[in-house]
């Protein structure tokens, strides 16, 4: 049987004169930190004083003894970082260059120093830039000539924190005769039946040995020969439960045991998790364009999605434990659909495992983003291994359902004046187009692949053509108001958003010390977006009026403004399914705290957009919607059964006084939705009327509200808000004298380690509300008061 040893402990790092302790996985900069020699870059201005570290070369070591009884030993490198020769004793064992694959290397008989020497990522990046000339790119960072995380060389919400090191785990494997080198699984369902086969190939020590495959599934197991390197095993499972996608059933897995024999012997043993599913991806031309419908067992999905980047910049550190929590966030805010984006990595099976517990589905970027690639050597053959490696380790999983070529480098090179830069040099095109889709086919043939995001699918049509494909909506938030999401339908928005900055204890660990203001130093170097402030505050401006000198008012404004935002499109997009059939929120995380897109920040604290996703993104949805004139009452059906509901029309005064009001029925069949025209005599005016949808009786988690106010909040006559606190077991109760418009309790004012359990709330006079707090040590009602913030009137 193959034995594994760890080689976790026993690692220095050392740059000449010194030598520190080194925690493998891990990288130099938290290394360095742990021994004192930099500062936290995360805090302050910290960032900028550890920028030496990506510019100089750092090695790893340790004493290896790889004396074993079996016919061979092997050194693995599960993840390198990113440019590194590897030597054991002065002999070279081998060099690499990609962050992106695993390596492995003989060291049978061998032992003595092991040595890793990193080359900075910044000098090898330059090296191949002289030798393949200028590529355009989004930052002026030189992250596109090597294949390393885009992102740790900065991005409009990220530090710039270029690592090195051994980030994933390294082992020696010792084993005699022969090894499973590669397992493909093909997963597929066939009638009531899960049909699987191992294609599996072998290395051996002798090549005459006679070698067999045994594997068990479900009950059902399978035998095969090996011939010569490889083998097939195939399996027939009868009466299989479906994986689902959360809310559209459970997400059984079974368990999948690959046994290599020699005789009786057992040589090695591959165990995956494996669920059964089939996924097409629908992009026929339609009157409305060209679709992009996810199909999962013949059932077409609007996608509930979210974009994930590295939870932190410092990937080595992320736990199995970490990256539970944050899908779990995820699932619990509504979310079905996870965008693993193409500025980061592959990320750890712990993150895949997850999401098959969890039934998110999982949109896998190759990680290429914002730049032109070169496609010539050493790259090109980079590129194609690593993308055959990745996709067979992720093969197994129920959850993965499409392979993405890239972000948005169709588009630049098409819209971002690239195409007269390039003068006709490669820029990725043939990775994208060619090499990437050839690979899928080959390998990987149950999944769909689309060569970009956005794409629409030819270049005879623009890439981020919202009639046909992907479209990315970006000139909201760059330029326009958000209330222009609502002036097209396009087929599937894989990114949107709007920025935030992060809750207020992070903030205030962030930045300690610091007289917190839009524009303070910490403030301005955790905003890393272009005129990423004036944007803000543009955006607000057409909504509020903007807080002069008051940094909680701000911030809080801040927070309404991206919640609706957000609830912008997502209402209106929802509400044209089946024509769109997806959001893409930019972003569900963050990896450092900084102002940005994520509904939830870098200290994993949840800001109101991410209590405002769990409105959004649930399976009933109720929202207004002005068209034609008019406005149109729409309830949306994401559930599998018919929705029948009474929804009250209330046309109030902004007094509290109900100045008309309807009851109508509404019938929204199972995953599809209805359209209700407003009565005329209903439609508010002015700024001291709205209107107020409810469905479900009473104010409680089972009604359903929608809202409209016919001018921006600046001009709505809002009465000086009036409410009582009072302390509830586990939170507060919240009773509204007066119309409280985006209630928000900031519990993290409370204490930092303190949650509540939901965002913002408009209340009617009247109406109350228990907003539920976990972790408030010494609860009373004036703690409680200073920290609920609402809409005022504009003075």
């Amino acid at each position: 049987m193959l034995e594994a040893t760890p080689l976790g402990d026993g690692w220095i790092l050392r740059h000449e004169p010194d030598a520190l302790p080194a925690s493998v996985p891990g990288c130099v900069h938290t290394d360095l930190m742990a021994a004192g020699v930099i500062p936290d870059p995360f805090l302050g201005l910290g960032e900028s004083e550890v920028a030496w570290v990506g510019r100089r070369d750092w090695t790893y070591e340790r004493e290896l003894t790889g004396a074993s009884a079996r016919e061979q030993t092997d050194l693995v490198f599960d993840g390198l970082d990113t440019v590194a020769e590897i030597s054991l004793d002065g002999r070279l064992l081998g060099k690499v260059r990609n962050m992106h694959r695993a390596y492995r290397f003989d060291v049978t008989g061998l032992s003595g120093r092991l040595s890793v020497r990193f080359v900075s990522a910044y000098a090898e990046a330059e090296a191949v830039r002289g030798r393949l000339g200028e590529r355009p790119a989004a930052y002026a960072e030189p992250y596109q000539y090597l294949r390393k995380m885009a992102c740790s060389f900065g991005w409009d919400w990220g530090p710039t924190l270029v690592t090195a090191g051994i980030w994933r785990p390294v082992r020696l494997e010792h084993w005699s005769t022969a090894r499973i080198a590669r397992v493909r699984p093909l997963v597929t369902v066939d009638g009531g039946a899960g049909v699987v086969e191992l294609a599996v190939d072998v290395e051996r020590t002798r090549v005459e040995a006679p070698l067999a495959l045994e594997a068990t599934v479900g009950g059902v197991r399978a035998r095969a020969e090996i011939d010569g390197a490889g083998g097939v095993v195939r399996l027939r499972v009868p009466d299989v439960r479906l994986w689902w996608p959360r809310g559209y059933g459970e997400q059984p897995l079974y368990d999948v045991d690959l046994r290599l024999l020699h005789g009786e012997d057992t040589l090695d043993v591959w165990r995956r998790r494996i669920g059964f599913r089939t996924v097409e991806l629908d992009q026929r031309s339609d009157a409305h364009g060209t679709g992009f419908t996810l199909v999962v067992n013949g059932e077409r999905l609007f996608a509930r999605g979210v974009n994930w980047i590295p939870d932190d910049v410092f990937p080595s550190r992320i736990t199995r434990e970490r990256y539970r929590k944050r899908l779990e966030q995820a699932a619990r805010a509504g979310v079905d659909l996870v965008r693993v984006w193409g500025g980061g990595i592959y990320e750890s099976e712990d993150f895949y495992d997850a999401c098959d517990e969890l039934g998110l589905l999982v949109w896998q970027d190759f990680p290429f983003a914002c730049a032109a690639y070169p496609e010539e050597q050493p790259l090109r053959g980079e590129v194609e291994a690593e993308a055959r490696e990745n996709v067979v380790r992720l093969m197994p999983h129920p959850s993965l359902v499409l392979w993405n070529g890239n972000n948005e480098n169709l588009w630049g090179f098409r819209d971002w004046g690239w195409e007269p830069r390039l003068g006709g040099d490669s820029w990725g095109e043939g990775y994208y187009l060619g090499v990437l889709p050839r690979v899928v086919a080959e390998l990987d043939p149950t999944r769909p692949y689309t060569a970009g995001s956005p794409w629409s699918g030819s270049w005879d049509r623009h890439p981020n053509d919202p009639a046909h494909g992907t479209h990315h909506s970006w000139e909201v938030w760059n330029r326009e108001d958000y209330a222009d999401y609502r002036l097209s339908v396009p087929r599937f928005v894989a990114e949107f958003g709007w920025q935030a900055p992060p809750a207020y204890a992070t903030l205030r660990r962030a930045l300690p010390g610091e007289e917190l203001a839009p524009d303070s130093p910490g403030m301005l170097h955790h905003q890393k977006a272009d005129d990423g402030n004036g944007k803000l505050e543009r955006g607000l401006a057409r909504h509020f009026a903007v807080p002069d000198g008051d940094f909680d008012r701000w911030h809080y404004l801040m927070q309404v403004n991206q919640a609706r935002a957000v609830a912008a499109g997502i209402e209106h997009w929802r509400s044209h399914w089946p024509v769109c059939a997806g959001t893409v929120v930019w972003q569900l995380n963050d990896c450092w705290p900084v102002t940005s897109w994520a509904a939830i920040d870098g200290d994993g604290r949840e800001k109101p957009l991410y209590h405002e996703l769990k409105r959004l993104y649930a399976d009933r949805l109720l929202t207004l919607q002005a068209r034609d004139g008019g406005l149109v009452l729409a309830a949306v059906n994401q559930a599998a059964g018919d929705w029948t509901a009474t929804v009250t029309l209330r046309r109030m005064s902004v007094e509290g006084e109900v100045l008309g009001q309807v009851a109508v029925e509404v019938t929204a069949g199972g995953r599809s939705g209805a359209r209700v025209n407003v009565p005329r005599e209903l439609t508010p005016t002015g700024p001291k009327e709205f209107l107020v949808a409810d469905a479900g009786g009473d104010a409680g988690p089972g009604r359903l509200r929608a809202l409209h106010f016919p001018v921006p909040d600046r001009e709505v006559a809002y009465p000086v808000p009036r409410f009582d606190v009072a302390l509830a077991p586990g939170g507060i109760t919240v009773t509204a004298r007066t119309l409280v418009r985006d209630l928000l309790l900031q519990a993290d004012r409370l204490d930092p380690g303190a949650r509540a359990d939901r965002g913002l709330v408009t209340l009617l006079p009247g109406e109350e509300v228990t907003i539920g707090v976990r972790g408030w040590k010494t609860p009373d009602v004036e703690s409680a008061r200073s920290a609920l913030y609402c809409v005022e009137p504009t003075r």
